[in-house]
């Protein structure tokens, strides 16, 4: 089928990690990940947010990248099928930091075939559309000129941007209604029905997980919602015909 990944099983999926020198018990969570359950499955796909922020792809010999990248590229270099999807918080990972750590690059949305089964997989902030201001600077940074130009200016000031814009974000979201900053119902359905070889939606970025089960244009769909880490890895695992939650404390 033209325009769906084959990929092998079981499939794992994670996103929302935040990665960052500030979080040291979430990193060593996913290098246990990587080493211990992620090396059982047939392929894993991370559906963005693996870091807090990605500055560019020359910021990748910081000691936590080049942690992060080697783990990824040690995983891969054994076999495993590692699929990226960017977040909204590094949706500037690019060709640089997918070649060191051996990843392969998707677009969002991206279908996926499993066993007979066809998922459609997103990073989830598109789905979000009651968060106008939100969509505003959505487009505004997936701009290939903006980002050129952003990519342009120094990596310190662009650290600095970044930081700057983090704490803004987090003062905004303190002022929005949560339901704002959820998915949109109308959204969805039209992503199912954009896409309608697949009735199996799997997204992140509202860190809320659940499993939902909706009607759209008379089919029955279904819609996961992965968790974000907090110190302990979090899991959606697919054999080809079930779904299954995993997780690893290391307490």
């Amino acid at each position: 089928m033209p325009g769906v990944l084959q990929a092998a099983s079981p499939a794992l999926f994670i996103s929302d990690l935040h990665l960052s020198e500030d979080e040291p018990a979430t990193v060593d969570a996913f290098i246990d990940f990587l080493n211990g359950p992620a090396r059982e499955a047939g392929s894993l796909f991370i559906l963005g947010d693996l870091f807090e922020y990605w500055a560019g792809d020359d910021d990748i010999d910081s000691v936590l990248s080049r942690r992060i990248c080697d783990a990824l590229a040690t995983l891969a270099t054994r076999g495993m099928h590692i699929h990226y999807m960017t977040g909204n918080r590094d949706l500037l990972a690019g060709s640089g930091f997918a070649t060191r750590a051996k990843v392969a690059l998707l677009p969002d949305p991206s279908c996926v075939r499993i066993g007979d089964q066809v998922l459609l997989i997103s990073h989830g902030d598109a789905l979000c559309t009651d968060d106008v201001p939100y969509q505003r600077y959505r487009q505004q940074v997936r701009d290939p000129a903006w980002q050129a130009g952003f990519l342009a200016q120094p990596l310190s000031a662009r650290k600095a941007f970044i930081e700057s814009l983090r704490k803004q974000s987090e003062a905004a979201k303190r002022e929005k209604a949560m339901t704002i900053m959820d998915v949109n119902a109308d959204a969805v359905a039209e992503l199912l029905r954009q896409h309608s070889q697949s009735t199996c939606l799997i997204h992140g970025h509202t860190h809320r997980p659940a499993h939902h089960e909706i009607l759209v244009d008379g089919r029955i769909c279904e819609r996961w919602v992965l968790a974000d880490w907090h110190g302990e890895a979090s899991w959606l695992a697919f054999d080809g015909k079930h779904f299954s939650v995993g997780g690893q404390s290391r307490a």
